[in-house]
C-alpha cells in the first residue's frame, strides 16, 4: 500500500468535464454501480481493460473470471504496479480499496480467501463504469 500522489492530477472541475456524472460518482467519489448492471459484468471479449478516467492498463481478459457477484472480477491486475491498494473502513467494515495507480481513481475492492479456483485466491471486484475494454486485435 502506498501514499504517493497520482501521476495524473486534475481538479474536480476538470474531472467533471472529462467524465459523465455517473463515472465521476464512482471514479472520483468512490461510489459503486448497482450489481448486475455494468457493461462488463458478463462479457467474454478478449482484450485489455483500461482505466476509464486516464487510459492506464489495469487488467486483462485472461485474468477475468466468473464470480457471479454482480461486478466484473479479476484474480490479478495486468501489472502489480498498475493498481494501489488501501484500507477502506467505510460502511462499518474493513475492506481493501483498489485505485488506479496513475490517477488514483476508485475502481472497486479486492477480497481474499473466498475459495474461488484462481491462482491468487483473490477477487478484484471492479465497477464496469471504472473500466474501458480495448478488444484484442483480430
Amino acid at each position: 500500500m502506498t501514499t504517493d500522489g497520482p501521476k495524473l492530477q486534475l481538479t474536480d472541475d476538470e474531472w467533471r468535464e472529462k467524465l459523465t456524472p455517473e463515472e465521476f460518482a464512482v471514479l472520483r467519489r468512490a461510489g459503486t454501480e448497482r450489481p448486475f448492471t455494468g457493461e462488463y459484468t458478463d462479457t467474454k471479449t478478449e482484450g485489455v481493460y483500461e482505466c476509464r478516467a486516464c487510459g492506464a492498463e489495469l487488467f486483462r481478459s485472461s485474468e477475468k473470471f466468473e464470480s457471479h457477484c454482480g461486478w466484473p472480477s479479476f484474480f490479478d491486475p495486468a501489472d502489480s504496479a498498475a493498481v494501489i491498494l488501501r484500507s477502506d473502513t467505510s460502511l462499518g467494515m474493513r475492506r481493501v480499496e483498489v485505485l488506479c495507480a496513475n490517477c488514483h481513481s476508485h475502481l472497486g475492492h479486492v477480497f481474499e480467501g473466498e475459495g474461488y479456483p484462481t491462482p491468487t485466491d483473490q477477487r478484484y471486484c471492479i465497477n464496469s463504469i471504472s473500466l474501458k475494454l480495448v478488444p484484442a486485435s483480430e
